[in-house]
């Protein structure tokens, strides 16, 4: 079976997937005229919005509302991104592609947080009213605004299966390698644990989950940020020779054979979107929740989302792996390989570390990527029973099938849920980003007039205004 789904991975990856994503991301660059490179002043400036700074706007009806703040949209955003794909996805990528994948990692995220804007703001535009906040995302504005409700409901279940079942298995699995191999702790045991605390948070709902990835989100990419800052600074001058491996690399200087110059962009683009999600229809469905007086906004926001997960974390897992030179020891891979390099570089406190970090960013992974499920699982039914099984098995059965299942193969399934969901994606935001186009434009013309905090009205997009029901 893993034999067929690699087989399929690679067909998907090679000939369809990493053409997609380019030329995607290439042509929302163009049409937002670098929206993720011209208004980063304003994506820093709207991450410090609270809850209620962005809602002043709003109609009266919806003050008195639970609300789901810009920052704690980001947070459960990130909480997704900046996980496994960080720490053990990067050492994957670098282990079988070399370090030019680093530089693949790179391009996907600098050209996809255009991607990222553009899914990220129609998923705010084609918002529903819940009962104590918003929901939205892919699923939403496929049958908005395309109104294509079969193509919703293939989306729905792929993201349920691809992030609520399939990445859980994933971020389970490296939670109980990293523990093994700093403490020796039984896989079992430790996916025991995982499984009672996931069950404990996803049962409170998107405002708990909310709550405990805004706290743990800034712990984790702060403290793992300011270690590497020490060790770069302890081998500073080994900086020149990783950048020209990681450039060098990308393009094929130094494998002189096209196989091997395909499989390190093939890695890269894999495990980038893996990790920043840009594309992939995961983050709309976080946007969607937040309270904003203008779509645009968490557009903005989420493509800074990308920015902080690939260029920042991951870039730090990059250089210590880089730096300590042990991405050429066959044996070590995944989570191992980052425990290791860390071990190198700072003693046996290194796996220790890592270990607990792993803990962080997974376990935020985990209640991030249920939360996912769930709003599409609310998409499709309304069913109290449905959410319950779908909550025992997201944060029960495959945290406890992660635990138990080897690397390789839940990170292939992963491959292959991914491709297949974010093909379903592009198609839908390739369609509708005339739509986000707009938005930008109004929300530029709005600052170009002095006006602080720009708001939407759906009368400005009459042709779409009656499928707007949150912002008329």
């Amino acid at each position: 079976m893993n034999e067929v789904i690699t087989l399929i991975n690679d067909a998907l990856w090679s000939y369809v997937l990493i053409g997609a994503l380019v030329l995607c991301g290439l042509w929302f660059t163009w049409k937002t005229k670098g929206v993720q490179f011209r208004m980063v002043g304003e994506m820093l400036r709207l991450l410090t919005d609270s809850a209620t700074s962005g809602t002043a706007t709003l109609p009266d009806k919806e003050k008195g509302r639970k609300h789901i703040s810009s920052f704690q949209a980001f947070a459960v955003s990130v909480a997704t991104r900046v996980g496994t794909g960080n720490l053990a996805g990067v050492a994957t990528a670098i282990a079988v592609g070399g370090p030019g994948a680093i530089f693949w990692m790179w391009v996907i995220a600098l050209i996809g947080s255009a991607t990222a804007f553009v899914e990220s703001t129609l998923g705010q535009l084609f918002k529903k009213r819940h009962n104590e906040s918003f929901v939205g995302g892919p699923a939403y504005y496929i049958e908005q605004g395309l109104h294509k409700k079969w193509l919703a409901c293939v989306f729905a279940v792929l993201i349920t299966i691809t992030f609520g079942l399939s990445y859980n298995s994933i971020q389970s699995n490296t939670i109980c390698g990293a523990m093994h191999e700093a403490f020796g702790w039984d896989p079992l045991v430790v996916g025991t644990a995982l499984v009672v605390m996931s069950l404990g948070i996803v049962f409170g709902g998107i405002h708990r989950i909310a709550k405990v990835s805004s706290v743990l989100v800034p712990l984790m990419a702060v403290g793992y940020f300011l270690l590497v800052v020490v060790i770069v600074v302890m081998n500073i001058g080994l900086i020149p020779h990783v950048l020209k491996a990681i450039v060098s690399n990308a393009f094929g200087l130094e494998q002189g054979v096209g196989g091997a110059l395909g499989a390190t962009i093939m890695n890269g683009v894999k495990r980038g979107l893996f990790s920043n999600e840009a594309g992939e229809g995961s983050a709309p469905n976080v946007a969607a929740t937040a309270t904003v007086s203008h779509p645009v906004k968490q557009g903005l926001i989420q493509a800074l989302g990308v920015f902080t997960d690939t260029l920042l974390v991951c870039s730090c897992t990059a250089f210590v792996i880089l730096i300590s030179g042990l991405y050429e020891v066959p044996r070590l891979n995944g989570i191992a390989l980052t425990q290791e390099a860390l071990n190198a570089e700072i003693g046996a406190f290194g796996p220790t570390f890592i270990a607990i970090a792993i803990f962080l960013f997974a376990f935020s992974s985990i209640i991030g990527n249920y939360y996912y499920g769930e709003a599409n699982i609310r998409f499709m039914t309304s069913s109290k029973a449905v959410l319950t099984v779908y909550r025992l098995f997201s944060g029960g059965v495959l945290v406890m099938f992660g635990a138990l299942a080897s690397l390789e193969m839940v990170w292939n399934l992963g491959d292959l849920c991914m491709a297949l969901l974010t093909a379903c994606n592009l198609i839908a935001i390739v369609a509708l980003g005339k739509y986000a186009f707009r938005l930008l434009d109004d929300y530029r013309e709005q600052k170009r007039r002095g006006i602080k905090e720009p708001v939407f009205h759906s009368s400005q997009l009459p042709e779409i205004s009656g499928y707007l029901e949150c912002w008329e």
